[in-house]
């Protein structure tokens, strides 16, 4: 079939070009190991650069397994013919229909989550410990897992269950009220995600009275943002990376800092990081991703649409096709598996785009603080975070979402002298 050639094609070439890129990563990494880069010499000490360097260097490396695996699974999953072998064995239990499609996707779901199982593990207790980023017990690995896999059933069934009912019966154009459906869901999830489920993960406390909550709410007033509160999340329980962020929307609106965040900035710090958070809101940037989603979540499904009733989408990937018709199970399953290996190329695209963003939202917060208050605390989270300083810059180029470490920060002093 011309569509296994074109589909192992993408796979392989997006193969190459991940090996190639992660080489030259480690190359790049390994190269400036030595010595601190120039401008950082009195920020980041000799043994931080270097502990980043072994924490990007040892990442990779275990990346580049990861993704070998998980493309040799993509194939046995479809062309050496796993997703319809467990299809035709539980068509021997269950009648075709709705119920034998989700029984269907959420077998596939289940035996890729007990794949990604060990390479979960090894990243958490043996990658992160073994950079002292690890703070989370083996007890609370496990009823994360068991959590994610309970909220995914009660979430995803129902979400199943409509999709694909409207792909057996709405004609034509089911798609079109397929994407309502995910374009409501995804409003509704936003909305309620930061009152019921980011609290079934981890603990939630108002930030307390003091200078730090004064000076953020002056922020707050000085760039006409309104938010349902200011909270502190223990992501120290799980790592000792620490972050910011903005959830959900309208009346909903919170900000998030976690304990690690505020242990590790000055209240100063800590407000130019969420004046860059701002930032983000005031140019529209979440609003954009937001419409971003809903436009490709439309033509994904236009598309798979038109895919579900082409013999060649089926038996290119290793499926028989109903000759009843009744394959949504099969199209859904066999389009979530295979899309990644072409949307992958343009990853550079977005990667461009985020990156922008970036360097709006650190425009914003230069203007409404300290522009070296930011360069401060980011030099700060590089070191925390043992983030690279000397990336190589194709693979920045292809996927870093934010400007790499020293390009940002000249990008800040300039904003600074204006």
């Amino acid at each position: 079939m011309i569509f296994t050639y074109i589909f192992l094609l993408f796979l392989f070439l997006g193969l190459f070009i991940q090996f190639i890129l992660a080489n030259r990563q480690i190359k790049s990494v390994i190269q400036h190991r030595p010595t601190v880069p120039k401008g950082f010499e009195e920020k980041i000490t000799l043994e931080n650069h270097q502990k980043a360097a072994d924490y990007t260097v040892a990442k990779l490396r275990f990346g580049i397994l990861e993704i070998a695996l998980s493309q040799a699974m993509l194939l046995v999953f479809t062309i050496f013919g796993l997703l319809y072998l467990v299809h035709l064995e539980l068509l021997n239990f269950l009648s075709a229909g709705v119920w034998q499609q989700i029984a269907l996707i959420l077998s596939i779901s289940i035996l890729s989550s007990a794949i990604d199982l060990p390479f979960s593990w090894y990243r958490q207790f043996h990658l992160e410990e073994n950079f002292g980023f690890n703070r989370m017990s083996k007890k609370l690995f496990f009823i994360d897992f068991f959590k994610n896999i309970l909220l995914s059933l009660c979430i995803g069934v129902p979400l199943l269950w409509v999709v694909l009912t409207l792909m057996a019966k709405a004609g034509d154009y089911w798609w079109v009220y397929a994407w309502i459906t995910m374009v409501s869901f995804i409003l509704i999830a936003t909305w309620v995600f930061p009152i019921w489920i980011a609290p079934f993960f981890n603990k939630f406390k108002p930030l307390e009275d003091g200078s730090l909550k004064d000076s953020i709410q002056l922020l707050l007033n000085r760039c006409g943002f309104v938010s349902k509160g200011l909270f502190v999340m223990d992501g120290s329980k799980r790592s000792a990376h620490g972050n910011a962020y903005f959830t959900g929307i309208g009346k909903s609106k919170r900000i998030v800092f976690f304990d690690t965040l505020i242990e590790k900035l000055s209240p100063s710090e800590i407000e130019a990081v969420l004046a860059h958070e701002l930032g983000h809101f005031k140019k529209n940037h979440i609003r954009k991703r937001m419409v971003m989603t809903f436009i490709t979540t439309l033509l994904g499904l236009a598309l798979l649409g038109w895919l579900m009733n082409q013999v060649w989408f089926y038996e290119g990937l290793g499926v028989e096709p109903s000759l009843t018709g009744n394959n949504a199970g099969l199209a859904l399953a066999l389009f979530f598996l295979v899309t990644p290996v072409f949307t992958f190329f343009i990853t550079p695209l977005s990667s461009l785009l985020s990156r922008k963003h970036e360097f709006e939202a650190d425009a914003f917060a230069a203007e409404k603080t300290d522009a070296h208050e930011l360069i401060k605390a980011l030099i700060k989270l590089y070191q925390d975070n043992a983030a690279t300083l000397t990336p190589d810059r194709w693979y920045s180029a292809f996927y870093d979402s934010h400007p790499p470490a020293p390009i940002r920060i000249e990008h800040l002093y300039q904003l600074s002298l204006r």
